[in-house]
Order: structure tokens, then C-alpha cells, then sequence
């Protein structure tokens, strides 16, 4: 049987999806032919050891992300990106308890933590795609206006992929778990269009407004990858098991290829934004300040002449200050004692 329009049958058979017990005619769902060996720790069975350890390598990293957008004080759409990288951390942590076993399939709440895992996927792919258009000015980012529009259109997404996965689940009115239609065109439809509006919206920026076009390799670098994992899931997900023996699956290398996806996806904005280092905070350059004024003509006081020449560029006048040169002096007060006391004794009065 192949793949059909609309149907989760086939490819819940080549790799384990956390929505796949939750689908089908039957009582426990679909299942893979070919899954990643589990691990038993206390007496309690963990599913996709090592896809776990990728989604807490994954946290780390979006921490890290996380920490350096928000550092960068004055670069475009900081704050806006920003809660990108929060909806990826909400969605690996979901990913974590869905597929690990952590939270039973046969648990009541099993249903609501895959619906909320599944919308924490639109949402993730919406807000990307709301972020390409920031760097078009079509407002101001930073605004109440652009995060609001950001948080509640985000939120409108997540709740509407949170109720057709619940319906779903359920088979709430029209909607049915043999063929979940809704579920599968905002999966598999809804959100690449996401993502491939954002791709395209990041080459136009690049080349009608850049000087150079060196980001355009991270934004497909970060393309390719999530190609790569989306494919070696839903195709070659159980070839990869049955070769490597059970060790590891699809959803192994899809994990890693969708972190690569999104590291590749910051280092691109990364690329892009500059920050102003005059405006941002903590940045303050070094500040000289001249505490006394030395004489150049003092023989005894180091670098006197370099310290003089110093003050006067930062904007203190020594002209006509020689005045036993025969200049006029009008310099301060504490100088032209200074001055005197060295003339004294380099020319005794008669």
C-alpha cells in the first residue's frame, strides 16, 4: 500500500510518529514494522534512547541561542526571534515526553500532550514565517503592535492545531481517526508552506537588499537539513532500522537534522544583523581622563611633552602658553604659577 492523500497508514508504518498509537480503526493505533530498541531504567521501558539524547543536546543549544539573540540589544527583530527559539524549546521538550515513554500511551493525558505537541509544531512554523517578513519594515519590530501580532496570531495556530488533534483523537464530529484529513493538511501542508514562505522571503531580502551573498548558504544549509530529516523519516525511516539492527531509527537522524535545521536558521540571522555597539548596553568604550595638567617644559615630569600634546587633542588649548618665550599667556591660573616657578629658576631675576 502506498502513500494516500490524507491517510497516516503508511507512514506510520515506516517511522513512529507520537500521533500514530492515537490513529487507526484499531484500539492501539498504528505501528511501526521497524522501531529503535528501548532501554529499561528502574523498571520503566524508554523508547528512542537515543533521540533523547539529541532533544537534551537540543536544549542546550536553544539556551545557548537563546542567551545570544538576546544579547545582541539593538539588532533587528531580536525580540521576535527570540520567541522562535522558545516555541523550539516547548516543542523539544514535548518531543521528550511524547516519545520517550515518559508519559505512557495508555495514559488519559497522552492525547493532549501529542495534540500540544502538535500544535507547538504549527506555531513554531508560523511564527518563522511571520519573522521573514521582519526585516520588509512592514512595522516597527520591537512594538507592541509586532509582538502581539506575533503572540496571538501564534497562539490562534497552536489552538486551532490543539483542537483537530483533539478531534481527531476523539473522533469528534466530522472528524475521524482512519482518516484524519484535517490533521494530515496541517501537518504536512500547512506547515511546509510556512517554511517555504519564509525561505523564499529570506533570498529576496538577501539579494535586492545586501551587499553580499554569503547567508544565502545558511539559509540553505538549513533547508537541505530539514529535507534531509523530513525525508529519511517518512521514507527510509524502517531501511535505516532493519540495517542498523534496531539501534537507532529515522526519528534518530531526523532529530539531529531538524537541531541542524534550526542552528542553521540563527546563524543566518546571525549573518544579517548587525548590532550597534554605540547604543547597545554594556558597551562603553574606554573613557581617558586628564586629572592634572603637566607642564611640556618640565624636564622632571615623564612624558610631559606626549601628555601635553595628548590633552590638547582632546580639546584643552595650550597655545601661546611659553610665555618666557616671549608668547602672551592666558592660560589658567594654576599654570601660569607653574610657569613662574620654573622661570625663577631657570632665569634668577637681576
Amino acid at each position: 500500500m502506498g502513500y494516500r492523500f490524507g491517510y497516516y497508514d503508511k507512514i506510520c508504518s515506516v517511522v513512529q510518529m507520537a500521533a500514530c498509537p492515537l490513529l487507526g480503526d484499531s484500539d492501539i493505533g498504528y505501528e511501526p514494522t521497524c522501531y529503535a530498541r528501548n532501554i529499561e531504567v528502574r523498571n520503566s521501558l524508554i523508547f528512542q534512547a537515543a533521540s533523547l539524547i539529541i532533544d537534551i543536546i537540543a536544549l542546550f543549544m536553544t539556551v545557548i541561542m537563546i542567551f545570544h539573540v538576546r544579547s545582541k540589544y539593538t539588532a533587528v527583530g531580536r525580540k521576535e526571534m527570540v520567541m522562535f527559539f522558545y516555541l523550539y524549546f516547548i516543542l523539544t521538550v514535548l518531543d521528550f515526553l511524547t516519545i520517550s515513554g515518559i508519559i505512557p500511551i495508555s495514559s488519559v493525558v497522552y492525547p493532549y500532550f501529542v495534540a500540544a505537541y502538535l500544535g507547538s509544531t504549527s506555531a513554531l512554523c508560523w511564527c518563522l514565517m511571520l519573522n521573514g517578513f521582519i526585516g520588509y519594515q512592514w512595522t516597527e519590530d520591537g512594538t507592541a503592535l509586532t509582538l502581539w501580532t506575533f503572540r496571538l496570531t501564534s497562539l490562534l495556530i497552536f489552538g486551532l492545531m490543539f483542537f483537530i488533534s483533539i478531534a481527531t483523537f476523539k473522533e469528534v464530529g466530522a472528524f475521524s481517526k482512519s482518516h484524519p484529513i484535517g490533521l494530515f493538511i496541517m501537518y504536512f501542508i500547512f506547515n511546509p508552506f510556512c517554511l517555504f514562505v519564509y525561505v523564499v522571503l529570506q533570498i529576496i531580502l538577501v539579494v535586492n537588499t545586501l551587499d553580499e551573498y554569503w547567508p544565502l548558504g545558511n539559509i540553505s544549509f538549513a533547508l537541505v537539513f530539514f529535507i534531509i530529516g523530513q525525508v529519511i523519516q517518512i521514507f527510509l525511516s524502517d531501511k535505516i532500522c532493519t540495517a542498523i539492527k534496531h539501534y537507532v531509527d529515522g526519528v534518530f537522524f531526523g532529530t539531529i537534522c531538524t537541531l541542524l535545521s534550526v542552528m542553521m536558521i540563527y546563524k543566518y540571522w546571525d549573518s544579517i544583523t548587525k548590532e550597534d555597539l554605540e547604543f547597545s548596553v554594556g558597551g562603553k568604550g574606554n573613557v581617558w581622563e586628564v586629572k592634572e595638567l603637566l607642564n611640556e617644559d618640565d624636564e622632571f615630569a615623564p612624558y610631559a611633552g606626549q601628555a601635553a600634546n595628548t590633552v590638547g587633542h582632546a580639546g584643552v588649548s595650550f597655545a601661546n602658553t611659553n610665555s618666557h618665550y616671549g608668547g602672551q599667556g592666558y592660560a589658567p591660573q594654576q599654570q601660569q604659577q607653574q610657569q613662574q616657578h620654573y622661570q625663577q629658576q631657570a632665569y634668577p631675576p637681576y
